[in-house]
């Protein structure tokens, strides 16, 4: 019976799987189908601040500090407010007597409007704080948008750096097919011997094993780009900016004066800083008088009606209080104690970030004039190599050459071309570095 049953589940079970597994290879067929999407540099890193996690969450912090300084400008403005109760008192059997004086009837019911003020130098000085945070996260956010800049241009010429590196890695097998080739015919010819044979197709395996790595780096380079750049996973994508355009280094002059004109973490320095000279004077409020405000329009009486046989219930009144601090135990004093620690604090950190910020322009426009130097020789060794290949592989055919130099051509002008990519994306995520500073990125 067992055995009878089982055919029956092994094909239920297929079923099911075609049935699940149909629609996403249909999914995937349609999506290979359709055109891949070109993208500039420009389009990714659109894209990426709209898919990136670390800066969406510097943006919403800037939205939350937005809507907390609003917030604390509306609490210096009048508040309304309108106000219903109903008091039920114990009566003392006398009538309209009641057994607590701070009542005045049995039944009260109280309906008025509320227009209620506070002013004090705290609410002020609060919202000017409030302000300050507010740029200052603002500034972060810039910080953060500069910093997936850079974070964008190393994947995006990154990846186009291993579609190069695959089409160098696949010339250099072909090449080594060929080499091959040749000398398997030399040999027929009893031109060379056998162990040029055997030299040459160690050197083919050596050039199909990285041609396999040249293709495994860019299907990873190319996910990770689709990750940072997508909010779905989607590898159907063409990369059009050139690697290799010529890109302009600008004059230390002009970096210098564009990073001292606007950057974000300066900014960010000083509004750090502005907010806890705020707080300071918060802090110190609580040494000073504040004045409450209240007008009251409504009504307050033993029914709940504009009239009372004949006699109106709407009226109004005003409530004014001067709130005097007179002792607290010393909390007001530890109060100001501690804002002044993080002012001292948020002043430092404002020094540290000036002269860090000299240091990184220093730093990083150095590492992108090293590299833009390096790129013409590395440009150039590429070019060398290829032609060294050329001409020793004709001097090998007529006999000029051995095949270890053949070997050697070949590794060289590999590795010379692999300098070069990386190079150019060096330089490239060099210039990036520099947008940090300055907020412009040098594009072609």
């Amino acid at each position: 019976m067992r055995q009878s049953q089982h055919p029956v589940r092994c094909a239920s079970t297929t079923l099911v799987f075609l049935f699940l597994a149909v629609p996403a290879f249909a999914q995937q067929t349609v999506s290979s189908e359709t055109s891949p999407i070109r993208l500039n540099l420009a389009d990714a890193l659109e894209r990426a601040r709209k898919n990136n996690v670390v800066y969406q969450g510097a943006v919403t912090e800037a939205q939350i500090a937005r809507e907390d300084k609003k917030q604390a400008v509306a609490a210096l403005l009048p508040s309304v407010n309108y106000n219903n109760s109903a008091i039920y008192t114990q009566g003392t059997g006398v009538d309209g007597q009641v057994r607590y004086i701070a009542n005045n009837a049995v039944h009260e019911y109280i309906s008025q409007g509320n227009v209620h003020e506070v002013l004090d130098v705290a609410g002020i000085a609060e919202a000017r704080r409030a302000d300050a945070i507010a740029s200052a996260a603002k500034a972060r956010a810039e910080i953060a948008s500069r910093g997936l800049v850079v974070t964008v241009v190393q994947s995006y010429y990154t990846a186009a750096a291993a579609g190069s590196k695959l089409e160098s890695a696949r010339a250099a097998a072909q090449e080594g097919e060929r080499f091959l080739k040749l000398t398997n015919d030399l040999e027929h010819g009893g031109e060379v011997a056998h162990s040029d044979v055997i030299k040459a197709e160690l050197l083919v395996n050596d050039r199909r094993r990285q041609l396999q790595e040249a293709r495994l780096t860019l299907r990873n380079a190319r996910l990770d780009f689709a990750v940072l750049v997508f909010p779905d996973f989607n590898d159907n994508f063409q990369l059009v900016e050139d690697l290799h355009a010529p890109v302009e280094l600008p004059s230390s002059k002009e970096v210098e004066a564009q990073a001292a004109s606007d950057n974000p973490d300066l900014r960010a320095a000083l509004e750090s800083v502005n907010a806890t000279e705020h707080g300071v004077s918060a802090a110190r409020a609580g040494y000073f008088p504040a004045l409450d405000l209240d007008y009251f329009y409504g009504i307050d009486a033993t029914h709940f009606a504009t009239r009372t046989n004949g006699i109106p219930n709407l009226g109004s009144s005003a409530v004014v209080t001067l709130n005097i601090p007179v002792w607290n135990w010393g909390a007001t004093q530890s109060k100001v104690k501690q804002a002044e620690f993080e002012r001292d604090q948020a002043k430092r950190e404002m020094s540290l970030t000036q002269r860090r910020l000299l240091a990184q322009l220093k730093s990083l426009y150095a590492e992108a004039e090293t590299a833009s130097d390096e790129l013409s020789n590395l440009r150039r060794s590429a070019e060398l190599g290829v032609e060294s290949l050329r001409l020793v592989t004709l001097r090998y055919k007529n006999g000029e050459s051995t095949v270890l130099e053949v070997v050697d051509a070949q590794n060289t002008a590999t590795a010379a071309d692999a300098a070069y990519q990386d190079g150019a994306v060096r330089y490239r995520v060099a210039l990036a570095n520099l947008q940090t500073l300055t907020g412009a990125l040098t594009t072609p």
